[in-house]
């Protein structure tokens, strides 16, 4: 038997917010679910959202945009920790 889907929230357009990456300036539009989730995970690994946004920066290759590399960090990390069971 196949699980029920979890209720959809309402999402929104995405919101533009400046973030400072090595010093400069950039913004990026998340959706106010993706901005909530990656505050938290900033929070609970006591780092500061631009470091985490650097982070995610270094990481990404060079096909994908800030914005779109943050949401699938966002799910990445959710969905490890679902599976750990945290």
């Amino acid at each position: 038997m196949t699980p029920a889907l979890p209720p959809m929230m309402p999402v929104g357009r995405p919101i533009k917010r400046s973030l400072t990456l090595h010093g400069h300036r950039t913004s990026v539009s998340l959706e106010e679910p993706f901005w909530r989730a990656f505050r938290e995970i900033a929070k609970e690994r006591n780092i500061p959202i631009n470091v985490l946004a650097a982070e995610i920066d270094e990481m990404r290759g060079v096909e994908s945009g800030l914005a779109s590399a943050i949401r699938v960090y966002v799910l990445a990390y959710t969905q490890n920790k679902a599976q750990l069971g945290d």
